[in-house]
């Protein structure tokens, strides 16, 4: 990857995000560095997907900058974020179900031109050597080159959950953003996207969400910690697994403020 990677590939400075009169992100400061793996936990409600939603440009912060590469992004919508080498996977799949697997891929390959031009392009996918070629590692890397050609509405749930992780990679994103990538998993399945999730070059920075503990920390770098919108710890997996408060946020213990 091009580019400075001693400067932060993400650097969230005082963000803080206002529902109302709810806070629902408070204070969020926070460096991300090139090639780490960055996890962000916490119970339902803490605040955690909301906060990638303020880096991914679904939601405008209140207050705070968001800097992506050294840019101020904060006031950027999603799709010059994503220009700039960023990528997210969502809680729920985003597919479209009427087409295959190949025709995914190539959809996400198109990237930001408009979707007229998806829909006439769609029939002559195949003539595209050069994303044709994509396709196919993508395929592999994904162990789906055996369901290149099937409707995704025939997938299982684990499958469309590698297809989304084939969508979120084959663009050669700088920065990816895991929203609970094992959510709704068998345990062999979780394997699978483990292995996925390791296999990622460390070109590409990843920051993730993700309630299976087991698994997030046998990826994580770093941990961030959060409670009613707020850090309450970070640091390492063993730091964190040491960490008196966060035993006690996930045993119930910890009251609300």
């Amino acid at each position: 990857m091009q580019g400075n990677t001693s400067a932060p590939v993400l650097s969230l400075q005082g963000v803080c995000k206002s529902f109302g009169g709810v806070q629902a992100v408070s204070n969020v400061t926070t460096d991300i560095a090139y090639g780490e793996r960055r996890l962000f936990i916490g119970t339902n409600g803490a605040g955690k997907t909301t906060l990638f939603n303020l880096i991914a440009g679904d939601f405008p912060a209140t207050s705070g900058t968001i800097k992506l590469f050294g840019e101020d992004v904060t006031r950027l919508p999603v799709r010059k974020r994503v220009k700039m080498g960023m990528r997210r996977t969502y809680q729920t799949s985003a597919l479209f179900d009427g087409l295959t697997v190949r025709q995914n891929l190539y959809l996400a390959l198109l990237g930001d031109k408009g979707t007229a031009h998806h829909l006439n392009m769609l029939a002559h996918h195949r003539k595209n050597k050069a994303f044709e070629a994509k396709i196919q590692h993508t395929a592999e890397v994904i162990a789906m080159t055996d369901k290149l050609d099937m409707q995704v509405e025939s997938l299982s749930h684990g499958e469309r959950r590698q297809l989304e992780f084939g969508l979120a990679i084959i663009t050669e994103p700088k920065l990816l953003l895991f929203d609970e990538p094992a959510a709704g998993l068998s345990a062999e399945e979780r394997q699978i996207m483990l292995k996925l999730i390791q296999s990622l070059s460390r070109d590409i920075t990843i920051v993730m969400i993700e309630h299976d503990i087991e698994l997030a920390f046998a990826i994580a770098d770093y941990v961030v910690v959060m409670f009613d919108g707020e850090v309450v710890a970070e640091g390492t997996v063993d730091e964190i697994k040491q960490n008196q408060l966060v035993q006690q946020i996930y045993l119930g213990e910890a009251s609300h403020k």
